[in-house]
């Protein structure tokens, strides 16, 4: 996994190449994500977390631009996320509560009042874990108007999150 891309003459991959060398699984704290078929350009890993019966099935996916096997410190971070997933979960989930009180987010009256439950309207989480060192939860599905109709993604830096936004179509 800790191959950086380059062929063993030292050069690049080209693209065709690179197929050859990207894992078809990687395992990351015990989890088994499954390389997907992806445009050309991307390489992407697939896999869902063990639910007990009755909840909300979980996912994470890795995705590495331009197409390449990722580097240790993709998987060092992937490795964090997924370890402690549910804590990040609730992050989200409480930086959600704060954050969509404020104006710039049009709830309506009765979404606000959603934001006082003990259980936000918020469902099937989702990480994405890119290249680059940044990721997200996606809530796939929530009632709240802004998640129409792809969720809610909430962006984190570090360890820490950062920004929500509803995603529509052209995201």
């Amino acid at each position: 996994m800790s191959d950086n891309g380059a062929s063993p003459s030292g050069r690049s991959t080209e693209a065709p190449d690179v197929d050859a060398e990207l894992p078809a699984t990687l395992h990351i704290a015990g989890l088994a994500l499954i390389r997907t078929d992806s445009p050309p350009s991307l390489a992407c890993w697939t896999g869902c977390f063990p639910v007990p019966a009755g909840a909300d099935p979980a996912g994470m996916t890795l995705v590495i631009e331009p197409a390449a096997p990722p580097e240790d410190s993709t998987l060092r971070l992937a490795h964090d996320v997924v370890s402690r997933f549910d804590v990040f979960v609730d992050q989200a989930s409480e930086y959600c509560r704060t954050r969509l009180r404020e104006r710039d987010f049009e709830l309506t009256t009765e979404e606000l009042s959603w934001l006082d439950l003990p259980e936000l309207p918020l469902a099937l989480p989702e990480v994405t874990v890119w290249a680059d060192q940044t990721w997200a939860i996606r809530f796939a599905e929530s009632r709240f108007r802004l998640a129409d109709p792809y969720g809610i993604l909430v962006t984190f830096d570090g360890t820490q999150p950062v920004d929500i936004q509803g995603l529509d179509d052209e995201q």
